[in-house]
């Protein structure tokens, strides 16, 4: 097996993380991520040492009899936040409950061989059920429109605008298209990570399941000079971003409406300074009868119905 070889098969299981085992019609496995058990794939052999063997995947060229006629969400296969759409969600509880007991079975003693290994236990809401998205500003491609979302699946440059997210409510959503629609309408341009000029980072929408509270901040630079094309000082775009996510018909009401200040050179959401636009700088989700006060760097679990099951 050489470097740049192009290898097709069978993928015959997923390993823990997220790793494709594909088996050549020689014998030869290859890692391949982002594939699913009993498709027939190409891809393209990047890694050679020790024996191992790693490719790219290139070309689904036959679905697996597992997946569904059609995928479970519109940005499947562009969007890089999901890998296992495409399948009911019954055969992502079978393949992820077999990969937890993979690796405990690696690692258990003989001595402990016998012990009980409870089944694993699903989601009361399989979609729409995060508590928290942080999404990204770039373009669609280099040089290309603005876009809000999540990565392109393989790109470290590449955004997907995700305004059709099965992992949100819906009201995410709108909150997201509305605040790409007002900052392309008024030519801000997006932090580039390289060149470290720009003013769009991140817009982070968190949603209590149980209350219904909503949470946005958006994440900027302090650059502001040639960052937009309008004539409006920040104060007046940050304005008027505001209004128009008050204006949305959502289900619900805004806890709060911020903005937060980033010049870390790093692609991570950090807080430098944080400025109130609208409302609080939290929001109140339940959790067993508890209630937590979050803001919008709190650690909490994503999942929160997932999170009381457990």
């Amino acid at each position: 097996m050489k470097k740049g070889q192009i290898v097709e098969g069978i993928i015959e299981r997923v390993d823990f993380p997220n790793k494709g085992i594909l088996r050549t019609e020689d014998g030869t496995r290859v890692i391949v991520k982002n594939a699913i058990m009993g498709q027939k794939v190409s891809a393209a052999v990047n890694k050679v040492r020790k024996g191992k063997c790693e490719g790219r995947l290139l070309e689904i060229l036959e679905k697996s009899a597992l997946e569904l006629p059609e995928p479970g969400c519109v940005h499947y296969g562009i969007c890089g936040g999901c890998t296992f759409q495409s399948l009911p969600y019954e055969e992502q509880l079978k393949m992820k409950e077999k990969q937890v007991k993979d690796l405990i079975d690696a690692v258990i003693t003989e001595e402990n061989k016998g012990y009980e290994f409870l089944p694993i236990k699903a989601s009361p809401r399989p979609k729409a059920y995060r508590n928290k998205m942080e999404f990204s500003f770039g373009d669609e491609y280099k040089d290309g429109p603005l876009a809000l979302g999540m990565h392109k699946r393989g790109s470290f440059y590449d955004i997907v605008t995700v305004d059709q997210c099965v992992l949100v409510h819906p009201d995410c959503c709108k909150i997201l298209r509305a605040t790409l629609d007002y900052f392309t309408e008024h030519g801000a341009v997006f932090y580039k990570k390289m060149a470290h000029v720009g003013y769009l980072r991140h817009l982070l929408v968190r949603r209590g399941v149980k209350t219904g509270e909503i949470l946005v901040d958006l994440v900027t630079s302090t650059q502001t000079e040639g960052t937009w094309k309008s004539e409006q000082n920040e104060e007046a775009l940050l304005e008027g971003w505001k209004e128009k996510l008050l204006g949305l018909d959502l289900e619900v009401s805004f806890a709060g409406i911020l903005h937060t200040e980033n010049d870390s050179l790093a692609d991570v959401v950090q807080n430098d300074r944080t400025v109130i636009l609208y409302g609080q700088d939290f929001f109140m989700e339940e959790l067993l009868g508890l209630k937590f006060k979050i803001t919008p760097f709190s650690f909490f679990q994503t999942n929160s119905l997932g999170a009381e099951v457990l």
